[in-house]
């Protein structure tokens, strides 16, 4: 039987990147070019600088992508495309790229959820079980999913201000750290203590939303009024104190929901998937608490925006037959 193979473009924000993927499960190429360098001196993305680098670098990357994967568009069998969530200008990029490659080579074209994408990157390392829970986790975006069968998505929590990947950059430009702050919130949280106690927003509400608002501003007033008064505060503490407030309530609210749920698994997602302290907390709740519940984490390389995890979900859409026209566009507010 032969094999499907997937050409998959992801450009939704700062990443240019494209994948062949085969069966939804094997990645046969994988490349991203990353902009995080353009964007630092901002502290943050801009969307015009991200749209003018896809421009620039993704004819280059699909080129390197269909290479390394030692396929030629005659042996695809779809192109795949993220059409939202994400920056409106970004998207279009990789919108447009793939409808022209769909309409020259005479393919299927599938539209894909970046969103779901993150989730399917954990396909990519074994096999799913239904049902299952999702804790998916990025810069702009928080949320708990739940999932009856292959691309059937349930939202039942989600953050109702910033989302914790947001909060990270906040809270790493008043501590002065290079965009984007996670990983060196993260990597500074690992020298300190929970010293501060900050809020742990919503934890005792019965729901599965979120709210990280309230913990970054009790970061950044506790910050302020230390320099008023000319106090010198332990940095490594107050990245310990805010990242145990972030994982707590992401931890608690998440156990809840698989233990009501009674799912066979639960998958992290996102670009915050690569926190230490979110993948050990969590690890070790899933031993304690959650027996029998399988936990998947995607490695490093699958956290951050990527293609390959597109091409995994695009499997899916494309064995239901899920596919777009050329009037396809770019769908910047999209949601699961």
């Amino acid at each position: 039987m032969s094999k499907t193979k997937i050409l998959a473009i992801e450009t939704s924000c700062d990443e240019t990147s494209a994948a062949v993927v085969e069966d939804g499960e094997r990645v046969l190429s994988n490349v991203v070019a990353s902009q995080i360098k353009s964007h630092q001196r901002f502290g943050g993305v801009v969307p015009e600088i991200a749209s003018r680098h896809h421009v620039e670098q993704i004819t280059f990357i699909v080129q390197e992508a269909m290479e390394e994967a030692g396929v030629t568009y005659e042996e695809l069998d779809a192109v795949a495309v993220t059409e939202g969530p994400g920056l409106v200008g970004a998207l279009l990029i990789g919108v447009s790229t793939a409808k022209a490659i769909a309409f020259a080579h005479g393919l299927p074209l599938i539209p894909v959820n970046h969103i779901a994408g993150h989730i399917y990157a954990n396909r990519l390392i074994q096999p799913l079980q239904f049902p299952l829970m999702a804790l998916v986790v990025s810069g702009g975006h928080t949320e708990l999913v739940y999932m009856e069968e292959d691309g059937n998505f349930e939202v039942i929590g989600e953050t109702r201000d910033d989302a914790a990947g947001e909060a990270y950059d906040k809270i790493g430009r008043v501590l002065g750290v290079p965009y984007p702050g996670g990983k060196h919130i993260d990597e500074m949280a690992h020298q300190g203590e929970d010293t501060f106690d900050f809020p742990r927003a919503m934890i005792q509400e019965d729901n599965y939303d979120f709210s990280f608002s309230g913990v970054k501003s009790s970061f950044i007033n506790t910050v302020h009024n230390a320099n008023q008064k000319g106090e010198t505060l332990d940095q490594h503490d107050l990245a310990a104190s805010f990242q145990a407030s972030v994982v707590d309530v992401l931890v608690d609210k998440t156990v809840r929901a698989v233990k009501e749920k009674q799912v066979k698994q639960l998958l992290l997602a996102g670009g915050v998937a690569a926190n230490k302290g979110l993948r050990t907390a969590l690890k070790h709740a899933v031993e304690t608490e959650l027996d029998g519940v399988e936990l998947v984490i995607p490695p490093l390389s699958l956290c951050g925006d990527n293609a390959a995890m597109i091409g995994a979900a695009a499997h899916v859409e494309y064995k239901k037959g899920h596919k777009a026209d050329y009037s396809l566009n770019a769908r910047p507010g999209l949601s699961l």
